[in-house]
């Protein structure tokens, strides 16, 4: 198999957990009231559509009993 014959500088790693910038970000915009007033919205809708999948789904997810009436085929009724 194929080696390398020159070293790989793996010290690079080490050195990237210890170094610190003295530069600053930019301070983060503020949020105008629209935007806060959207995210609000969004998040609203979200959990009325979760809300209302729960609640349009239990009917479905119901377990009846006994049925009133056990279903069968009309096709099998002639044979």
């Amino acid at each position: 198999m194929f080696r390398r014959r020159e070293s790989v500088p793996f010290a690079f790693t080490t050195e990237a957990d210890t170094f610190r910038s003295n530069v600053a970000p930019p301070p983060r915009e503020r949020s105008t009231a629209g935007q806060i007033a959207g995210r609000w919205l969004l998040g609203l809708t979200m959990v009325a559509g979760i809300a209302g999948a729960v609640v349009l789904g239990m009917p479905a997810l119901s377990q009846d009993g006994s049925p009133a009436q056990t279903q069968h085929s009309v096709a099998s009724d002639g044979r």
